[in-house]
């Protein structure tokens, strides 16, 4: 009999950042390592990514890493994992081609190579659990399942998946494998939610396709695509629109260039003619409308890359009036209200806006319908659903007992929960450490609550620094104070305040020196506090207050 184990690092209860644990006996196999983009209110922080102390901790136990396609919440934080734990890491060959990019960009693992190509034909036995993988549909090639197979059961994560009938070969579902897994008996279902609240028909990527060429013919000026880099069903449609248009392609980021060449080179992406895409330098050798330049952005997120156009701050391109920009993405909820400003400010540079979401419904993850169908053919005894907010969750779990499942063999996990198979039944078993890991430039985990909440109040109500020397030995202030501030207050009109403040800080230190005890934090502790409440009671602001004392000897 197998001891199992679940537990979730990541992807539950958010939006990507998935990252999933199986424990079969004594071994530990993890399902993708995927990072998710900062909240609005994470100021400064480039990308987030689980927190990984449990798989470095027992990285002697880890059979491998198993990766389910090459978008970013899958394989995003693969390089952070791997520069502590040297596992072997197994996908498809496009997702280990785009994996390996995220690897080389990282300068402690850039040499790692023991990645291995699996197909939906390949099975690994790991001493006694049988690991196999069967075709999905998403918005990239060569996505996969994963099937852990037990002597309880199957053990099955579907990755992030739709179902379309109309899906070209390397994106179609395997239908027949899907009623094989689920003939062999499948003991819990690991299932994206990140649809679940909607019963709303997708649109098929033919009919997403045809909706491409026709705006894209429809317009007479320059076209600005903005789409994900890695979303390359979307990628290629928009080379198809071109190619029939009679238009050429420009690739302005560094990230596209890199998946788009990838994927060419292993026939993932096809071009109609090999003129089709030209260099950004180039562009002004064409009439305007001949060009549709492809925008993806850094890391392939094109939200920031049209406000650069927009303000001419772009390396490229200036966005004029005439310009389409068509937005072939849906945006995530966090993003919606940055995408309303920059939509706004196309408007302003002379653009023209347009989503594909005003025509069409299109994800690259299944609706409440499509959830259902994947669990009739894999009847499981259980069903974590995974990949989505709480609501989405919850939805899924409601889908799911609509099609005949019991409320309590469904179990919406949390990160870090271990849920446990004992006596024919999955039980809370613990937790281990789980949460976000902020990544800040180069720097990994060291952005934490206090350095968001500072930078929270310096974006809100700015910086208040004061400086003063004394001589403690004689008790007196040498240099009396000087205040200087950023983003608290017009000082041309605000001397008074800044009069006093220094007032107040000049007579708070002299109270202070007078006293039997000494202590430098205490000083800056008193003068900060003093001048805290003085600019509240004058301002109703409270600034990043800054005291900065020093001794002349």
């Amino acid at each position: 009999m197998n001891t199992i184990k679940l537990t979730t690092l990541g992807g539950v209860r958010e939006n990507g950042k998935n990252m999933y644990i199986a424990e079969i006996n004594d071994s530990i196999f993890v399902l993708d390592a995927g990072l998710k983009y900062p909240e609005n209110e994470q100021l400064g922080v480039d990308v987030v990514i689980p927190n990984m102390e449990y798989l470095f901790e027992n990285s002697d136990r880890i059979a491998g890493v198993f990766l389910t396609h090459g978008h970013a919440d899958a394989i995003g934080a693969l390089p952070y994992l791997l520069a502590e734990a040297k596992v072997p890491v197994f996908g498809s060959e496009l997702t280990i081609e785009l994996a390996k990019l995220f690897v080389k960009g990282n300068d402690s693992v850039k040499k790692f190579d023991d990645f291995h190509v699996i197909d939906e034909n390949t099975e690994i036995d790991f001493g006694g659990t049988v690991v196999s993988f069967f075709r999905t549909t998403h918005s990239i090639p060569e996505s996969l399942g994963v099937v852990l197979k037990t002597s309880e059961g199957n053990v099955v994560y579907t990755g992030d998946f739709k179902f379309d009938q109309t899906a070209s070969e390397s994106y179609a579902t395997d239908f027949g494998r899907l009623a094989e897994i689920g003939r062999e008996g499948v003991l819990a279902l690991l299932s994206d939610s990140a649809n679940a609240d909607s019963n709303i028909q997708v649109a098929s990527e033919n009919e997403v396709g045809v909706e491409i060429t026709q705006t894209i013919s429809d317009w007479d000026g320059r076209i600005i695509v903005a789409a994900v880099a890695s979303n390359l069903s979307r990628i290629q449609q928009v080379f198809d629109a071109a190619a029939e248009t009679g238009r050429r392609v420009v690739l302005t980021g560094f990230d596209i260039e890199n998946i788009v060449r990838t994927a060419i080179r292993l026939k993932k992406l096809s071009l109609a003619s090999e003129n089709l895409l030209i260099k950004p330098k180039d562009m002004s050798r064409f009439e305007v409308h001949e060009l549709i330049i492809l925008e993806t952005g850094r890391m392939g997120e094109p939200i920031n890359g049209l406000r650069k156009m927009s303000i001419g701050r772009h390396r490229y391109v200036e966005i004029k009036e005439g310009d389409l920009v068509y937005i072939v993405t849906t945006p995530s909820i966090a993003k919606e209200a940055v995408m309303a400003r920059v939509e706004n400010m196309v408007y302003q540079a002379g653009g023209v806006v347009k989503p594909i979401t005003h025509s069409l419904r299109v994800s690259g993850h299944g609706n409440a319908r499509d959830l259902q169908l994947m669990i009739n053919f894999l009847q499981p005894q259980y069903l974590f659903p995974i990949q989505g907010e709480y609501r989405e969750l919850d939805a899924h779990a409601k889908a799911a007992m609509a099609v005949g499942m019991l409320p309590e063999r469904i179990f919406i996990p949390k990160k870090g929960t271990t849920m446990s198979y004992e006596h024919g039944d999955f039980v809370p078993s613990g937790a281990v450490t789980a949460g976000d890991v902020l990544i800040d430039g180069n720097a990994i985990g060291d952005v934490g609550n206090v350095v968001l909440r500072d930078r929270k109040v310096l974006s809100e109500d700015g910086i208040f620094i004061v400086a003063i020397t004394v001589n403690r030995r004689e008790k007196k202030i040498i240099a009396k104070a000087r205040v200087h501030t950023r983003g608290f207050v017009y000082l041309k009109k605000s001397r008074d305040i800044l009069r006093e403040s220094t007032e107040l800080v000049n007579q708070t230190v002299e109270d202070y020196l007078q006293g039997e005890e000494f202590d430098w934090a205490e000083l800056k502790g008193k003068v900060r506090d003093n001048l805290a409440k003085f600019l509240f009671d004058q301002t109703k602001r409270r600034p990043a207050i800054l005291p900065v004392v020093m001794e002349a000897k």
